[in-house]
């Protein structure tokens, strides 16, 4: 008997690209109505606290297919704050991920079922976890890369790639799009 299920670790969707990529069709194709974002790395680089004119401009396209709420582990509620508000977007700080109690917060607040709702983040301990022990759809993306530091690597995330491969975890190249039981060539 295993005493961890890996596949808590195995995101439903691995987009291979930064959330600007998600678009309202992948919403739409795996009909989701809402969306709850990671913010650290996934909406914005750690270092900003506001988010780009280009994920301005991508709230506005996906919201017209989904609801949307930020969760984030982060302690500053004014950092946070500011960037949910300069995306008119609804935020709960401080979630704790893996916990799901601010997941199932926000899911309950868009009033909609489990699998209807998908936790899109950049970390597999934190964000692909929480999602999938809530049984939401999970979309793991690449982080966003501050341009002052512009480096690819990230070694967290090959730390946790390592250690969910080790656990169980089964997974193709990250580049790669695919969906649990469907895996599907690059793009």
């Amino acid at each position: 008997m295993a005493l961890f299920n890996s596949n808590l670790l195995e995101p439903n969707l691995i987009l291979g690209k930064t959330i600007l990529h998600l678009s309202p069709e992948i919403i739409r194709h795996h009909r989701l109505k809402g969306l709850i974002l990671d913010v650290d790395d996934t909406l914005v680089s750690m270092r900003q606290s506001y988010a780009s004119d280009d994920v301005l401009e991508w709230v506005t396209q996906v919201r017209r297919v989904a609801d949307i709420w930020l969760v984030s582990n982060n302690l500053s509620q004014k950092r946070i704050g500011r960037i949910a508000e300069s995306l008119e977007l609804p935020y709960l700080f401080g979630a704790k991920k893996p916990s799901r109690k601010k997941l199932r917060k926000a899911m309950d607040a868009m009033d909609l079922r489990p699998q209807e709702v998908a936790m899109v983040g950049d970390r597999l301990f934190t964000d692909v976890l929480a999602g999938n022990r809530l049984g939401l759809f999970t979309i793991l993306v690449e982080p966003m890369i501050d341009p002052l530091v512009a480096t690819r690597q990230n070694p967290v995330r090959n730390i946790e790639v390592w250690i969910s491969k080790f656990l169980g975890a089964s997974f193709d190249d990250m580049k790669q799009t695919f969906t649990k039981g469907h895996k599907s060539k690059p793009r």
